[in-house]
């Protein structure tokens, strides 16, 4: 037996323990057969229990439980996450049983050692049970620790100082190994971002043990202290429907997404396809159709129309020098609402004939094309609208051809803003600020209200009707024509959720609208 305040200390690498059944026979050999091994007591299974467990015998220790199969497992895997170098296991006092008790609980105090001068004592409970089989603890995973409960774990954690990158739902998005940053979510594009802004954050190099889920995913820290992890924006959910949905496209292909009412970047999303640089963020494009949202505004601003107003929509028409055709229709006389539905070019071109040059340009700055933000970590480029050179030019820029340039996400930018109803500042990070270089104005209420009704009426009763499944989604498609073909855009929004989806040299705007579908279907 041991005595009251002995020590008990094994080091993993140094086990040898010959197993006891639960009742104390010796199943080393033949049972003696002349005198009867004397029943452990509760002190006495108690030593040997923490004999074994210190030892690194899970099994051994296990038998002695009236869980042997639980306790086994959840005793390997303590072993397997903590590394301990030794551990050092103290009864606190002699507990015996009083007559005809069945309970006796066994205090004790554990020490953890992991080497380097890194130890973990603590305080524990060891209940001892008796029933038909004699004398056994009664396997609580607790008695390992108080907050070991059922579904959790430890591990030993040793940091290199650097923080761990998680998103929103506190999900790790990129931790770090020996040889660097290792990408832990489909967020493979902002990894090197990620990484420079964690590194350039780097604390003291630490150790702690942590308390972990079934995914083996860190819930707190039960002592020590490591490098607090930096927190991200990004939704796990929204990241990984616009992975999946651009990884799905045989184009090059991007997905922008953000929180209208705070700015919170959710996702940003582009397949291998499109290739290492980040254009879903610094990407400049022409916008095609998606630029009427800044003409319509443009257009109402100036009094020269509204949602009803009615106005021509031929098949094809010359202003100046630069002849506009439709995609193959013409409408005829129709209400602004049903033009910008239809995308009819030919609306847009005469509409912004009559503004002046700088009208474009102050409405696409209002919706934020003109911005620009210094987000810690990566680099963004919303977009260029520069007053146009002639008329011909006004008029290509209306449609978003000409010299009107924008990202991905200068574009869900631009729907963030039509939902907010406000500026919307795009943020990462939760405790970095964005810095505003540039800052701008959102247009008036009165026009928000009908871009508003103009983009419902695309997925109601336009070109983005295979997005009306997926609730009130509002929206603008866009044909972007390139030299030697055309991308395609859709913008929009849906509750607080702004976004933009652009696929390279796809011809037509399905091809972006499929795309939004995808991504909005997989939420």
């Amino acid at each position: 037996m041991v005595a009251v305040g002995f020590v008990l200390v094994a080091a993993i690498t140094t086990v040898g323990v010959f197993q006891l059944l639960p009742n104390g026979t010796d199943t080393s050999g033949p049972a003696p057969t002349t005198t009867a091994e004397p029943a452990l007591t509760p002190s006495g299974l108690a030593d040997q229990f923490l004999d074994r467990f210190t030892a690194g015998d899970p099994q051994a220790a296990g038998a002695l439980t009236d869980d042997p199969a639980a306790a086994t497992t959840v005793l390997s895997d303590l072993w397997r996450t903590l590394l301990p170098k030794s551990v050092t296991a103290t009864r606190d006092g002699l507990v015996e049983a009083p007559a005809g008790a069945s309970t006796v609980d066994q205090p004790f105090t554990i020490t953890w050692d992991f080497g380097q001068e890194r130890t973990w004592t603590y305080p524990s409970v060891l209940r001892v049970v008796r029933d038909e089989r004699g004398w056994l603890v009664a396997w609580r995973s607790e008695l390992v620790h108080p907050k070991l409960t059922a579904g959790r774990g430890l591990a030993f954690r040793d940091l290199t100082g650097k923080p761990a990158v998680l998103g929103s739902d506190d999900a790790p998005l990129l931790t770090w190994s020996p040889t660097g940053p290792v990408a832990e979510c489909p967020a493979s594009l902002l990894t090197p971002a990620l990484g420079r802004v964690a590194a350039g954050r780097a604390g003291t190099p630490g150790w702690f043990i942590a308390l972990t889920d079934g995914a083996g995913q860190d819930v707190s820290a039960l002592h020590g202290s490591g490098t607090a992890p930096l927190r991200t924006s990004l939704s796990g959910a929204v990241q990984r429907a616009a992975q999946s949905a651009v990884d799905s496209d045989r184009y090059a292909a991007a997905v922008v997404a953000l929180r209208p009412s705070t700015g919170e970047l959710l996702a940003v999303a582009q397949n291998a396809s499109a290739g290492d640089q980040p254009i879903a963020l610094s990407g400049l494009y022409p916008p095609g159709s998606t630029f009427k949202v800044a003409t319509a505004a443009a257009m109402i601003s100036a009094g020269r129309a509204d949602v009803g107003t009615v106005l021509p929509c031929p098949g094809s028409v010359t202003v100046g020098e630069r002849t506009i055709d439709n995609a193959n229709f013409a409408l005829g006389d129709v209400p602004l609402r049903t033009a910008f539905a239809r995308s009819c070019n030919t609306t847009f071109a005469l509409g912004a004939a009559d503004l002046s040059p700088d009208a474009l340009p102050a409405a696409a700055t209002q919706l934020g094309l003109g911005a620009d933000f210094e987000i810690p970590g990566i680099v963004t480029e919303l977009g260029t609208v520069r007053p146009a050179a002639n008329t011909a030019e006004q008029v290509e820029n209306s449609i978003g051809q000409g010299t009107v340039r924008a990202s991905p996400l200068g574009l869900a930018l631009m729907a963030a803003t039509v939902a907010h109803g406000a500026p919307v500042t795009p943020t990462l990070w939760a405790a970095l600020d964005t810095k505003t270089v540039t800052a701008y104005t959102a247009p008036p209420p009165e026009v928000l209200t009908s871009l508003r009704t103009l983009m419902r009426a695309v997925v109601t009763d336009g070109l983005g009707a295979p997005l009306a499944r997926f609730g009130e989604v509002h929206g603008k498609t866009g044909t972007a024509e390139v030299s030697g073909g055309a991308h395609g855009w859709f913008i929009g929004y849906r509750d607080d959720l702004a976004f933009a989806t652009l696929v390279i040299d796809a011809s037509t705007s399905s091809a972006a609208v499929d795309l939004t579908a995808r991504f909005l279907g997989a939420l």
